[in-house]
């Protein structure tokens, strides 16, 4: 009877497979932003600047406010 048994993908497999379906989220634009507390403020032109930083792929996107 122990010859009938399947193995099935262990934990790995998953992981690796939610990781590329993080990836391809960003590569169609969908990036989930989170803004970057440790640089806001542009001295050079005196304005409040935001910087977004992607959890996924770790794009940074500034904006001024």
């Amino acid at each position: 009877m122990s010859d009938d048994v399947i193995a099935f993908p262990g934990k790995r497999a998953r992981t690796a497979r939610r990781k590329a379906k993080s990836k391809s989220l960003c590569r169609e634009g969908y990036h989930r932003w989170q803004v970057d507390k440790q640089s806001r403020f542009d001295t050079h032109s005196g304005k409040l600047i935001t910087t977004r930083v992607c959890e996924r792929c770790g794009i940074k996107k500034t904006t001024g406010d």
